[in-house]
């Protein structure tokens, strides 16, 4: 197989995004737009992938990970200029490499597949990637010849009305014999009005140099959408959602409204589960099979088993197993592990606890760092009393464990199997399995002594 290179283009701040935050950062469905464009080459066998970094080259550094190298392009003097700074890591090396932009976030990967398949059969020296557009406008136009052969790109300020009108555009993104493109990247002039390198000159010299240059057509105009301000991020944001929405429907997932259903591009789903509207699904959940999302959900990073129903919750960096209930308004946080059968109820807030099969808290409750057996019930108003102001404590609860309503559990605590707390109880100490806790203040009732209180007092 061919060796095949890939260079990806994110040095740029993009000031029309009038943001702190630099262009290739912006999220798209929940993916920066860099990684959703490393995601699309993450599975074509590149021996290398470059990208080139300026602007914010710490934080693009930090989102990307260790999925790419970097090459610093400390001035941004134009494209051809960003290849160039990558020479020293290419140079010499047989194959093809393919430049794409950190702003095209709708690429797909077959389609680059594509591209480069045709490129390596054609045996051409460079292949650019076009596409028709209805509004061609501020695009550089293909300009062919008397057979339909690639002659030349002319841009927007550049073409006469006639080149004007021609909708097949230049996408940016090309594929190149390697060792010709670094050959002949030197070669590229700054002659025009801005005073910068650009890439599609290496075209020309290709073609003076009387080698072979191809096409490769896009049938989707959105993929090769470029984002450079707010209004085009909130067009490609649509596009992705709707590419994702309809994926999982045909794949036997139920949107109830998929125009307000926001799904993160690696989410997982299952078959037969229904997703209600106004629903956020965020990256790296996976969902099984005849589950119930109800509207106003939010997970993230979470895994929820099957035949679970949600109402109106949040669940993060949590486990949901299977046939549990969780909801409405309970939120699940840092590390929560349910087990199957669980139900967790109405304004319950769990983090870092792990609850075994079939036991419950119905509503109005906080366990923070806990363990809790099976078939256990914590009543209402229920609290493990976890941090002391500086550290955090573990509480354990046993099996088939009754906690009474507005139990003060002060941990570190162990609480047996069997175990009966009484409501309004705090428990400081540990209790042994099949006991009866009670520790409250006995009630005294004083006679007649409501009416000494001045008028409207009450203790």
């Amino acid at each position: 197989m061919n060796n095949r290179f890939a260079i990806v283009l994110a040095a740029g701040k993009g000031t029309r995004m009038q943001s702190k935050l630099y262009k290739v950062l912006h999220k798209v469905c929940d993916r920066t737009m860099v990684e959703l464009v490393l995601d699309s080459i993450q599975n074509l066998n590149m021996q290398r992938v470059i990208t080139v970094v300026g602007c914010g080259a710490e934080k693009v550094k930090e989102a990307v990970g260790n999925r790419s190298e970097f090459v610093l392009q400390e001035k941004q003097l134009g494209t051809a200029h960003a290849v160039k700074v990558v020479k020293e890591k290419l140079v010499d090396k047989e194959g093809t490499t393919i430049i794409m932009y950190g702003d095209t976030p709708l690429i797909r990967a077959e389609t680059v597949d594509n591209m480069l398949t045709h490129h390596e059969n054609s045996e051409a020296k460079a292949t650019v990637l076009t596409a028709f557009a209805d509004n061609p406008f501020a695009y550089g136009r293909i300009i062919r010849d008397n057979d339909n052969k690639f002659l030349k790109i002319v841009e927007e300020k550049d073409a006469t009305e006639d080149e004007k009108k021609i909708k097949e555009i230049n996408s940016g993104i090309y594929c190149f014999d390697n060792k010709l493109l670094f050959d002949l990247i030197g070669k590229v002039q700054n002659d025009n009005k801005q005073q910068e390198y650009y890439l599609p000159d290496v075209l020309t010299l290709i073609r003076e140099a009387g080698e072979k240059i191809e096409t490769y057509l896009c049938e989707d105009f959105d993929e090769t959408f470029g984002v450079n301000d707010r209004v085009s991020l909130s067009y490609a944001e649509n596009v992705m959602r709707d590419r994702i929405n309809t994926l999982h429907m045909l794949q036997g997932v139920t949107l109830v409204d998929p125009a307000n259903t926001y799904i993160a591009p690696n989410v997982k789903i299952g078959k037969d589960t229904t997703i209600y509207p106004n629903v956020t699904i965020k990256s790296n959940t996976i969902i099984g099979e005849d589950c119930k999302i109800k509207p106003n959900t939010y997970i993230e990073n979470s895994i929820i088993g099957d035949g679970v129903k949600i109402l109106q919750s949040t669940i993060t960096d949590s486990i949901v197993g299977d046939n549990s209930f969780v909801g409405p308004y309970a939120h699940l946080r840092n590390n929560t592990k349910l087990s199957d059968e669980v139900r967790i109820g109405n304004f319950v807030e769990l983090k870092n606890t792990t609850y075994d099969k079939g036991s419950k808290t119905a509503h109005l409750s906080y366990l923070g760092d806990a363990t809790v057996g099976s078939n256990t019930n914590i009543g209402c108003g229920t609290i493990t009393v976890n941090y002391d102001g500086q550290n955090k404590y573990n509480t354990t609860i046993g099996n088939d464990t009754f906690i009474g309503c507005n139990s003060n559990l002060i941990a570190p605590l162990k609480i047996g199997n069997g175990v009966v707390v009484a409501a309004g109880t705090t428990v400081t100490d540990d209790v042994e399995d099949d006991s009866l806790v009670i520790a409250r203040v006995k009630q005294e009732n004083k006679e007649g002594y409501a009416k000494k209180l001045p008028a409207g007092r009450k203790l």
